[in-house]
């Protein structure tokens, strides 16, 4: 394998729980009075912490984001994924595959907070191979698309940057991998729709790919 390490984003990369939270959270800002259809959620909030996006929240809302709301949309989401979230399609095969490439120096590298991620991975049965080897954006001074997760990963794992590849399926989460000085992959299925391949690469992916299946022969 040409990489000495390979570092996944979470959502949308390892468990397919985008959907999930989005629909939670378009339900909630129709609640709030700003309606908006299931893809302009996606395509607004897709990779990004809602908490960084108060203030687009308050301005199209007219009304303050409290805890108390960001606490109800917290306890929605995880009642929704601890019922339905599932793995991406192939990607246990994938991530076998690959840490057994690289001697198991891969890593889950999240914007998410680390309950919800945990939570996931053993949902999908993928704990096993990313146990004590997970980071999480809400933990590091900056998150996505700021590089700090996918920088902090890296000592532990005892590689550089030149020597990792990122696997992201976001415009957030590949400008992070990027400005860490990694090899990024991007990931986008089919349902992604057709114009986002073109907007992994314009944030700078190496290879844009649309099925899990196909990641171990790309990174080899």
């Amino acid at each position: 394998m040409r990489f000495d390490a390979v570092l996944f984003d979470c959502d949308g990369v390892l468990v397919d729980s985008e959907r999930i939270t989005n629909g939670v959270l378009r339900d909630m800002l129709e609640e709030l009075g700003w309606t908006l259809s299931p893809r302009e959620c996606m395509r607004i909030f897709l990779g990004k912490a809602v908490r960084d996006e108060q203030a687009l929240i308050e301005a199209n809302t007219g009304r303050p984001l409290t805890e108390e709301w960001m606490a109800r949309f917290r306890e929605k989401r995880n009642t929704m994924l601890l019922a339905g979230v599932r793995p991406i399609p192939n990607v246990a095969e994938a991530v076998a595959r690959i840490s057994d490439g690289v001697q198991g120096r891969i890593a889950c590298c999240s914007g998410a907070d680390r309950w919800k991620v945990e939570m996931q991975l053993v949902k999908c049965g993928l704990m096993p191979w990313f146990e004590g080897r997970i980071f999480s954006g809400h933990e590091m001074p900056r998150s996505k698309p700021a590089p700090d997760v996918y920088l902090a990963a890296m000592p532990p794992l005892g590689v550089t940057a030149p020597r990792c590849a990122v696997v992201e399926d976001t415009v957030t989460g590949v400008t992070a991998g990027v400005a860490a000085g990694a090899t990024v992959f991007g990931y986008s299925p089919p349902e992604a729709g057709h114009d986002a391949p073109d907007l992994l690469r314009g944030a700078g992916a190496h290879i844009v790919f649309t099925d899990m299946a196909h990641l171990p022969a790309l990174l080899a």
